[in-house]
């Protein structure tokens, strides 16, 4: 494969969504080198996340390597170009409810009739097969809904979200890993399909990986809930000079770790000389690591931990990422040159390939920027683009 090529390089997607799960998915279908192109409404300049010149933060890094098109799918004309646009798509993918879709005659039974071969991948609140369908869902609500939120209530007694988006960027990675496996499903077979993907069910079934615990058996044969993580002395630990994590693991860490500070023999000690063991007895355990920070400093614990293989990081503020020696080495954010907005930092895709390239194509376009480019190459007349 050409190193400059992408594993998605010829496939054509049409993007249909909004605010973050949606276009965080199609970013990284993108990144691969599908032609994603963005369809837009003619208010997009104002979309939740794009602010007043629709080039956010957000948007630069969910939207590069993308082309937009601004159409009104309310609009006769609109609908035409929708409908002759998807005819030449690989992929379409909508965060919108069935509703809506219905009524703008972009149903996936529909489309799927006229265009077989399409995959079309709708990813919004809710299965479609259940009571909660039509509810709308944004993260937090589905942090509140899937057990997420209430995590906390069993260590400090109330509730918390996340500090983070992090429904909506989870349920992205199943978009893409489901997308993906269709069009492998298309290559093999040639059949297009439908794919759902609802965030309520996705992040249950996220969260009860650990968590399930005895509960998986039937009748349960324990609680739910993974002790080790519903602890509150799991935390970062207050050392002699700031925050440090902590994290023996394994029998040789904790035996080491015993020894660092004075107690070989609570290596042998019933409560913690196995895995499960000090599960049951957590608390108490990370207790030890509690007391013990305070002694030395963060870098007096890296270089100890290091020389014993205890796994520990410092704890860095979200603002001193971008002076950590290893981030720069990699240049995961590296400053590049908008047309429009001058030097901006991107995020690039982690993830690195010996013969494929995720590398930034082009930039977040504007909203409607490639609107007569992607018309052009479906044949249109000048006069007909106008008419858009």
């Amino acid at each position: 494969m050409n190193p400059a090529q992408g594993a998605l390089t010829g496939v054509r997607v049409v993007d249909l969504t909004t605010i973050l799960m949606g276009p965080m998915a199609s970013r990284m279908l993108a990144d691969h080198g599908a032609d994603v192109i963005r369809i837009e409404a003619p208010t997009a300049s104002k979309d939740i996340v794009g602010g007043a010149s629709g080039l956010s933060a957000i948007v630069l890094d969910t939207h590069r390597n993308k082309r937009s098109v601004v159409l009104d799918l309310k609009t006769d004309v609109g609908a035409a170009a929708m409908a002759e646009l998807i005819a030449t798509a690989d992929v379409l993918v909508t965060n919108m409810r069935s509703a809506a879709l219905d009524r703008l005659g972009l149903s996936a039974e529909r489309l799927r009739a006229q265009h077989p071969e399409l995959i079309h991948c709708v990813a919004n609140g809710y299965g479609a097969d259940g009571p909660y369908a039509d509810r709308a869902a944004y993260d937090d609500a589905i942090q509140a809904i899937s057990g997420l939120a209430a995590l906390p209530t069993r260590i400090s007694g109330e509730p918390a979200y996340v500090p983070s988006v992090i429904v909506d960027k989870t349920c992205a990675l199943f978009v893409v890993q489901a997308v993906m496996a269709a069009l492998l499903h298309r290559h093999n077979t040639g059949e297009g399909q439908t794919i759902r993907v609802p965030m309520f069910e996705t992040m249950v079934s996220f969260l009860l990986i650990e968590h399930l615990r005895g509960a998986a058996l039937v009748p349960p044969q324990g609680e739910l809930g993974y002790k080790r993580l519903l602890n509150p002395n799991r935390r970062p630990y207050q050392a002699a000079d700031g925050w440090v994590a902590l994290l023996p693991y394994s029998d040789a860490n904790w035996r080491d770790f015993f020894t660092l500070i004075g107690h070989a023999d609570l290596a042998d000690d019933p409560r913690f000389s196995n895995h499960g063991a000090r599960i049951e007895n957590a608390v108490e355990l990370y207790q030890f690591l509690v007391d013990a920070a305070p002694k030395r400093t963060v870098d007096e614990w890296m270089t100890i931990c290091e020389q014993h293989s205890i796994p520990a990081s410092p704890v860095l503020d979200i603002a001193e990422l971008f002076d950590d020696e290893h981030l720069n080495a990699v240049d995961l954010m590296p400053i590049v040159e908008h047309p429009h907005l001058g030097d901006y930092r991107s995020i690039r895709h982690p993830v690195s390939y010996d013969t494929m390239s995720t590398e930034l194509r082009h930039h977040a376009p504007i909203p409607g920027e490639h609107t007569a480019e992607v018309f052009r190459e479906l044949g249109w007349s000048d006069d007909r683009i106008g008419d858009l």
